[in-house]
Parts: C-alpha cells; sequence; structure tokens
C-alpha cells in the first residue's frame, strides 16, 4: 500500500535538468506541486512551462550564501508550505587528484556537502512544528566504496551520507522520515567530466542508468507508509560490474 502524494508540496534543488528534473516530473505526475530550484534560469522556465503552476520555478544560486539561506522562505511564499525536500543538486569532479584546481574543490565540496546541510537544516523548523516531512538526499554510489577515479567526489557523498543517517536518527521523533538514493552511474551532464575512457567504456558495457529510472525509486522512498522510512537505497545498472 502507497502513501498520497496529491496535495503535498515539494522542493527539489538541481531541478532544470537531470535526475532533478526527473524526480521532479515524478513528483507532479503523483499529485505534488514542486518548487523547482536552480541557477540555470532559461533552463528552469523551460522545464516548468508544460506544467502549468504545478512547477514553480526558484531561480536560486546554492553557491552565494546569501541566496542559499533564501531558499526555505522564497518556497514558503511560493507555495505555502513545504512536505518534501529533495536536496539534489550536485558537482562533479573526476580525475587524479594531483590533477583537480582548488577552486573547483571548494565548489564542489560547497555544494555537494555545505549547502546539503543548510537547506536541510532551514527546512526541519517548518518540518519540526508541521509534525511531518520527508528529506531525500541524492548521495551516489561512491559513498558506499572507494572510487579510485573520482577521489574528491567519493569523499563528498561519503560525508553526506553520514550526515543523512545521522540526521535521520534525531529526526524520525518528529514524523520527519530521512533518507538517501545513492545510484550509481546516471546518463547527466555530471559525467562529461568522466575520463573519456571510462565514458566509453561504460556506454558500451550498458552500465549506466537513466534519471527517471532514479526517479522512479525516489517516488517510491516517498510513498511509502509513513511507519516506514527507506533510509537508503543503492542502485546500480546490472552490468555495472562488467
Amino acid at each position: 500500500m502507497s502513501h498520497s502524494l496529491s496535495g503535498q508540496v515539494a522542493v527539489v534543488t538541481g531541478a532544470a535538468s537531470g535526475i532533478g528534473l526527473a524526480s521532479a516530473k515524478a513528483l507532479v505526475a503523483a499529485g505534488a506541486r514542486v518548487v523547482m530550484v536552480d541557477r540555470d534560469e532559461a533552463a528552469l522556465k523551460a522545464a516548468c512551462a508544460p506544467h502549468g503552476d504545478a512547477m514553480l520555478p526558484l531561480v536560486i544560486d546554492l553557491l552565494d550564501a546569501k541566496a542559499c539561506a533564501s531558499l526555505v522562505p522564497a518556497a514558503l511564499g511560493l507555495a505555502g508550505r513545504v512536505d518534501i525536500l529533495h536536496a539534489n543538486a550536485g558537482l562533479y569532479i573526476g580525475g587524479d587528484l594531483v590533477d583537480a584546481q582548488a577552486d573547483a574543490i571548494d565548489r564542489m565540496l560547497t555544494l555537494n556537502v555545505n549547502v546539503v546541510m543548510k537547506n536541510v537544516r532551514d527546512v526541519l523548523p517548518h518540518m519540526i512544528a508541521r509534525g511531518s516531512g520527508d528529506i531525500i538526499v541524492t548521495s551516489s554510489l561512491a559513498a558506499h566504496y572507494p572510487t579510485p577515479w573520482e577521489p574528491v567526489y567519493a569523499s563528498s557523498k561519503w560525508a553526506i551520507d553520514c550526515f543523512v543517517q545521522t540526521t535521520r536518527r534525531q529526526v524520525f521523533r518528529h514524523g520527519i522520515r530521512m533518507g538517501a538514493i545513492s545510484p550509481g552511474p546516471v546518463v547527466t551532464a555530471l559525467i562529461a567530466d568522466w575520463p573519456a575512457d571510462k565514458l566509453a567504456e561504460a556506454r558500451a558495457s550498458g552500465s549506466l542508468l537513466d534519471a527517471s529510472e532514479v526517479a522512479e525509486v525516489v517516488l517510491f522512498m516517498l510513498t511509502r507508509p509513513r511507519g516506514m522510512t527507506i533510509r537508503d537505497v543503492v542502485m546500480l545498472p546490472t552490468n555495472f560490474d562488467l
């Protein structure tokens, strides 16, 4: 038996493309309204246009600390409530650590770790006051074993996976469920930075997921009866280990 999302309001970050957009479309199809958060205004408007007032665009650069702090108040101003937060926005750095640029490391760790923590912290008082809420964080298969071609990215996901599981144990008593979705490689713009030989090998072997497949699992997590928490889902292409 599944729990209906009809009438609920979700906030999805990184919503203009990839997993975020797929998740938002799945949520709308399930009856929710979605506040779509992204810094790419043109892409955001294009994504929202076919869905009328079921998708509400909110242009925010989450790497700007002041703008990041405005997310929850702005979402409440648009939709009046927040039942679901899908903290999805993220960056990727692959390759050898010695080749990584310092400013790129700072940007990725800020978005993948600090911004997620701040967004969750900022939405919690609203959810605690209401006695209910769902928080899903996009983690990665890289959070579950040391991936040698992406040490910076994998480290950010190990950190955020720990954050999800420790915070979950603080907030469940308030009626708030929290979990991580940890997909293997997904066909999105993020993997454009993969080493060319690794990307070609993955495409040839069929070891990539589609963003819509990840969205289906996000929807599964959110629609379980309130007495059940799906705390962590690791999903990977069947051919991943080829």
